[in-house]
């Protein structure tokens, strides 16, 4: 599998795989100024995710259930659609960023979805987190009816989302992505060329299986040296410059009181919820099924995530697993 990473500068570069050739903004490979760009699903991450389309000057139409998420996008500027086949007949790209496999499936292939409405050789950039094979069935459908599409699963969180500071994992053809690399790079700091379609999801599926066994270990120790009366504070420090530092330590540390604006300092609200956590996990735990795989450490974080959620906390953030672990200790 080729990869290739594309960091945003203030230039805006966009490096090309196997070659010294750069693309910009504007550039003769494509521009996407003066484009209407279609925007669906407006939750916690495509809200903040459009709203970054729209500070750099980029024209949105935007499509939810949620009517409260499209009236805030509506006064930063976007207009609105009263369904996706009236989005789809509008713009030339459109950006998908939905909860699960199936509402991507109906969006796209539906007869009131994209492919039956859009507009032929349309760019479609799918940045929900869904099962690999889908994306792949999915974007064998879009190529059969003449669409360009990309799979551009994210990392980075609302906080990311909001600093337009996001990872994107993109699957599909090479040329694609350099299309789609001119709407990511204003959401996202780090774009990454996974492959063809679906690597992207295979990427992401990966890094949230290792995210979900970090964070659920991270929770463990943090919780066991306080119980054994170490400032957690001292503890956090002292991980986070040895050799068990991790993005769950360092960075949204789940034990109170350690770090401030991550969900452990407001009662883990917000974020990424466990529930969601429990999706992905699951996501790869079916296609290590698929594969003949067995993931041990994946499979006891899964049934953690699954009894928090089942005792009445799958909204709130993952990082809240360190509650789960430690309240009835």
């Amino acid at each position: 599998m080729s990869m290739f990473v594309a960091t945003r500068r203030m230039t805006g570069r966009v490096m090309a795989p196997n070659s010294s050739l750069s693309v910009m903004h504007g550039s003769r490979f494509f521009s996407a100024s003066g484009k209407q760009v279609g925007f669906i699903g407006l939750g916690n991450m495509g809200s903040r995710m459009a709203s970054n389309l729209l500070k750099n000057g980029h024209s949105l139409v935007v499509y939810d259930l949620n009517k409260e998420a499209v009236n805030k996008l509506t006064q930063q500027g976007a207009k609105s659609a009263t369904s996706i086949a009236e989005l789809a007949q509008q713009v030339d790209t459109v950006i998908t960023m939905l909860p699960s496999s199936p509402h991507v499936k109906s969006t796209y292939t539906s007869s009131t979805g994209i492919f039956a409405n859009g507009r032929p050789g349309a760019l479609l950039i799918d940045s929900s987190t869904i099962d690999p094979n889908v994306a792949k069935e999915v974007a064998a459908e879009a190529k059969s009816k003449n669409f360009k599409m990309v799979d551009a699963p994210v990392s980075g969180g609302v906080g990311g989302a909001e600093a337009g500071t996001l990872t994107f994992m993109v699957g599909g053809d090479s040329e694609h992505f350099k299309m789609a690399s001119e709407y990511l790079k204003f959401m996202g700091k780090n774009l990454v060329y996974c492959g063809g379609a679906g690597t992207g999801q295979i990427a992401k599926v990966c890094n949230n299986l290792l995210l979900g066994i970090s964070m659920a270990g991270a929770a463990e120790a943090m919780g066991l040296g306080q119980k054994l009366g170490i400032d957690p504070k001292v503890l956090a420090s002292i991980i986070n410059t040895s050799s068990g530092r991790c993005w769950s330590t360092d960075t949204y540390n789940p034990c109170p009181g350690v770090m401030e604006n991550v969900p452990s300092s407001r009662g883990y609200t917000g974020g990424f919820a466990c529930d969601l956590m429990l999706k992905d996990m699951g996501l790869a735990l079916s296609a290590a099924k698929a594969t003949d795989g067995e993931l041990k450490m994946g499979d006891e974080a899964y049934n953690l995530y699954k009894s928090m959620s089942e005792k009445g906390n799958g909204l709130k953030d993952f990082s809240g697993v360190f509650e789960h672990i430690w309240k009835s200790k």
